[in-house]
C-alpha cells in the first residue's frame, strides 16, 4: 500500500461516482491511501481546483461539470490566440472576439466550450495583466492618434490620448502607459510615457526590445548600497579554511569579448597513465547570501541577458566583472570539481570542494587553437601552457568518444553573428566558428555539471535538476516525415533514444541538407528546463545533469552551490520544503531563460534585418528551411540570414501546398519547391521593426 501512487484521474472518478460533497478524509478512505500517501491527494485536490474540475464547498470536494482552466495567453498576428496551459498536453484555441480582451502574457480562467466540434475557450475571468506598459508606433487618423503594438499584440490598436497627439508624430515610436486596458467594446487607451524617435531615422531596435520585454537596466538603490559594502579583499580567514590552489598553472578560456569568467580550467597526467581535470568555477555563493536585495534582484532577473551592443548583467558589474571573475593573477575564491578519467574516459575518482585559485592566463577560444596546433610566438609568450593544452585535447577526444558511444547528440549548428560599430549600427553578418576549444571547455564542463548533480543525488540531497525530456512522439513522426521528402527512409525503432537521433545526424554529415537537417532535429526535441525532479537529460544522454559552471550569469548554478555547500558540511535540509520551492524556482527560472532567448533572438533578427537593408537587390544562394501555405522561408548561405518568398510572388506559376511532401507545386508546369532545396534569390524589402527580410526567387530556380 506504501507504493501506491493516486492519479487525479482516480481523484476525479471517485467525486463523479459521490452523489454529495465529500470531505477530505472520505477521499482518502475511498482510495485506500495511508497517511503518507494523503499528502500527495492534497496536492492532486489543489491542482484540480486550480484546473476548475473540482469544487470545493464549506470545506468539502464535489466534481464541475463544468471544465474550467487557468492559463496564459498567447496571441497569434491573426487575430486568434491560444491558453497555454500548465500540466496540458495541447494548447486551447481562444476566437478573435475573446482576443479583443486580451494582451499577451495575461492569466485568465477560461471556461472550456464545444463549437464545431472543437474546444474554445471563453473567458469567466481575467486573473492578472500581464503589462502595464506597451511599445507601438505612432499612427495618425484624421484627429486621432493610434498606438500600434510592436510585440505580440499586433491584434490590438491602442488610442492615444488627446493630449498627446501634438507631443507625437507619424511613424515614432513610443512606450506608453496602459490606462484602459482591451475589453471588447472600448478601444483600449494608453498616454505617452516617453519618445523612443522614428526607427527610420535612428537605430533604436535594440532600445525598443528593452521596453518591450521590460528588462531591468538598473539595479534597485538598496542593491548598490549593498554592493558598495562588499570589501575588495578576501578575509585572511576564509584564505586559510579552503583548499590553496594557488600554484597550480590554471587559466581561463573564453570569447574576445568576454569580461567576467566563470571558469578556470587545469589537467595533468597522473603516473598511472590517468587524467586528472580541475574545473575551478567562481564561488559566486560566497558573495550573494541568501535573504539579501542582491540576491532578490539577481533571482527576479535569473541570466544575464545578451544583446548584440550590450549585456543587461543578472549581478552588478562590482561582481561580475571584478570580485567573482577568475581574472590572471589575482587571488579568486573558486568551488572546485577535481575529476580523475581513464584513458578510456571513466570517471575513477571526484572530488568537490572549496578553494582559493590564481589563473596564469586568460586566452580566447582563438589563441588557444593556435597553441594546440602551433604558433611559436603564442608558444614563446605562454610557454607553460602548450603542454597542458595539448594533454587537453587528447582528455577532451576521450570524453567526447565516450559521450558519442552513450549516445548524445551534437546538434552544433551554425551561428550568426552580428557585428555592430560604436554607435550599435550592423556593419556586416558572419557565421560564428566553433572550434576544438570551444569543444574542450564544453566538455569539461559536461564532465562537471555531471559530476555534481551524481554527488548530490548520491547523497540524498535535494538538487535543482537541468531536466531534458525525450522528444514527443508526434513531433517525432513529423520529423521523419519531412526527412522522408528529402529522400531519407528510416525504419522507426520501438522506442525513440539519443542513439537514434545521433544516427539521423550522421548520415547526413556531408550532405547539402546537414544544417537543415540538425535545425529540424533539433525543433523536434523537446525545450530543456530546471526541475528537482531527475528526469535525465536525453540531448546529452546524461543520467543525471545540473548547471554548476556558469554562477556569474545564471541563477540556478547558484542554487545548486548553495546546495553543494550543504551537502559539503553535512547540514540537514527540509527534503520536502526544499524541494517545493525548488520546483518554484524551476518554473520561474525556465521561464526567464526563454524569455532571454526570444530577447536575444529577436535583437539578432532585427539588426540582421537592418545590415540587409543596405543589400536591397543583391542575389544570394540560399536553402529552403521551411514551406508553408503563404510561401517559402530561404535561409542565406553567405550570412545565415533568413527571409521569406511570398507565394504570390512566384507568378510562373499557381502553387499549392502539399503539406504532408513539405513541398508548393506548380499546378501547370509540376515544378517544386521543397523544404532542402537550394535556390537562389534576390532581396527585395526589409521590415526592419519586425526583423523580416522579404525574398524573390530568380529565374532558373530549381
Amino acid at each position: 500500500m506504501g507504493d501506491k501512487v493516486t492519479t487525479p484521474q482516480e481523484v476525479l472518478e471517485v467525486l463523479k461516482k459521490a452523489k454529495k460533497p465529500l470531505p477530505f478524509l472520505a477521499i482518502a478512505q475511498k482510495l485506500r491511501l495511508d497517511k503518507k500517501q494523503r499528502k500527495a491527494l492534497k496536492k492532486i485536490l489543489k491542482k484540480l481546483k486550480k484546473q476548475g474540475k473540482v469544487k470545493v464547498e464549506r470545506g468539502k470536494f464535489l466534481y464541475s461539470e463544468e471544465e474550467i482552466l487557468v492559463g496564459r495567453v498567447v496571441p497569434y498576428p491573426a487575430g486568434f490566440g491560444f491558453l497555454e496551459v500548465e500540466g496540458e498536453g495541447r494548447d486551447l484555441y481562444i476566437p478573435p472576439f475573446e482576443m479583443e480582451k486580451l494582451m499577451a502574457g495575461d492569466r485568465v480562467k477560461v471556461k472550456v466550450v464545444h463549437f464545431k466540434g472543437k474546444r474554445e475557450a471563453r473567458v469567466v475571468k481575467i486573473l492578472k495583466r500581464a503589462r502595464k506598459e506597451i511599445v507601438g508606433k505612432v499612427k495618425k487618423v484624421d484627429e486621432i492618434c493610434l498606438l500600434e503594438p510592436l510585440d505580440d499584440n499586433a491584434h490590438l490598436v491602442f488610442e492615444l490620448h488627446k493630449g498627446d497627439c501634438s507631443k507625437v508624430k507619424e511613424g515614432e515610436v513610443v512606450v506608453a502607459r496602459i490606462t484602459h486596458y482591451p475589453n471588447g467594446k472600448t478601444a483600449p487607451k494608453a498616454k505617452v510615457k516617453e519618445v523612443l524617435g522614428n526607427p527610420k531615422e535612428k537605430l533604436i531596435a535594440i532600445e525598443i526590445i528593452i521596453r518591450k520585454y521590460n528588462l531591468p537596466t538598473e539595479y534597485p538603490k538598496e542593491v548598490l548600497e549593498e554592493v558598495k559594502e562588499i570589501p575588495e579583499e578576501i578575509p585572511k580567514s576564509e584564505l586559510e579554511r579552503r583548499k590553496d590552489l594557488r600554484d597550480q598553472p590554471c587559466f581561463t578560456i573564453d570569447p574576445e569579448k568576454a569580461r567576467d569568467f566563470d571558469d578556470a580550467v587545469f589537467v595533468e597526467k597522473t603516473s598511472e597513465g590517468n587524467y586528472r581535470l580541475f574545473v575551478h568555477i567562481a564561488d559566486v555563493s560566497y558573495y550573494v547570501r541568501p535573504r539579501t536585495a542582491l540576491d532578490r534582484e539577481a533571482y527576479k532577473r535569473g541570466f544575464t541577458f545578451y544583446l548584440p551592443d550590450r549585456a543587461i548583467h543578472m549581478l552588478p558589474e562590482k561582481l561580475s566583472a571584478n570580485l567573482c571573475s577568475l581574472r590572471p593573477n589575482e587571488d579568486k575564491l573558486a568551488f572546485t570539481c577535481e575529476m580523475v578519467f581513464s584513458p578510456k574516459g571513466d570517471l575513477l575518482y571526484y572530488d568537490i570542494y572549496e578553494s582559493v585559485i590564481r589563473s596564469k592566463a586568460r586566452l580566447t577560444y582563438n589563441e588557444a587553437l593556435s597553441l594546440i596546433v602551433g604558433d611559436p610566438a603564442l608558444e614563446k609568450k605562454y610557454s607553460d601552457l602548450v603542454e597542458i593544452l595539448r594533454t587537453m585535447e587528447d582528455l577532451y577526444r576521450i570524453l567526447s568518444r565516450r559521450r558519442w558511444e552513450r549516445g548524445s547528440i551534437d546538434f552544433d549548428l551554425p551561428e550568426a553573428e552580428v557585428i555592430v560599430d560604436e554607435f550599435g549600427e550592423p556593419t556586416a553578418v558572419v557565421p560564428y566558428e566553433r572550434h576544438i576549444a570551444h569543444r574542450i571547455i564544453e566538455h569539461f564542463m559536461i564532465s562537471a555539471n555531471e559530476t555534481v548533480a551524481f554527488h548530490l543525488q548520491s547523497l540524498g540531497y535535494p538538487c535543482l535538476y537541468r531536466v531534458h525530456e525525450p522528444p514527443d512522439p508526434e513531433r517525432v513522426e513529423n520529423l521523419l516525415e519531412i526527412l522522408a521528402g528529402l529522400g531519407y527512409e528510416v525504419k522507426k525503432p520501438k522506442e525513440f533514444t539519443p542513439k537514434f537521433f545521433q544516427r539521423i545526424i550522421e548520415d547526413f554529415e556531408g550532405r547539402p541538407e546537414e544544417q537543415l537537417v540538425r535545425f529540424l532535429t533539433l525543433r523536434a526535441m523537446s525545450r530543456a528546463k530546471y526541475s528537482p525532479h531527475n528526469l535525465g537529460h536525453f540531448g546529452l544522454a546524461s543520467e543525471c545533469y545540473a548547471h554548476f559552471t556558469s554562477p556569474i550569469r545564471r541563477y540556478s548554478d547558484i542554487i545548486v552551490h548553495r546546495l553543494l555547500k550543504k551537502a559539503i558540511k553535512g547540514k540537514p535540509v527540509d527534503y520536502e520544503e526544499t524541494i517545493e520551492q525548488l520546483e518554484e524556482a524551476g518554473n520561474h527560472l525556465s521561464q526567464q531563460e526563454r524569455l532571454a532567448d526570444e530577447v536575444e533572438w529577436e535583437a539578432i533578427d532585427i539588426l540582421k534585418a537592418r545590415y540587409m537593408r543596405s543589400r536591397i537587390g543583391e542575389e544570394f544562394e540560399g536553402i529552403i528551411t521551411g514551406v508553408t501555405q503563404f510561401g517559402l522561408f530561404v535561409e542565406i548561405k553567405e550570412n545565415l540570414v533568413e527571409g521569406l518568398v511570398k507565394i504570390t510572388s512566384l507568378t510562373d506559376d499557381d502553387y499549392v501546398y502539399d503539406e504532408p511532401a513539405h513541398r508548393l507545386v506548380g499546378i501547370r508546369t509540376g515544378k517544386v519547391y521543397r523544404l532542402g532545396d537550394t535556390v537562389r534569390v534576390r532581396v527585395i524589402s526589409v521590415d526592419e521593426e519586425r526583423g523580416r527580410v522579404e525574398l524573390e526567387i530568380l529565374e532558373g530556380n530549381p
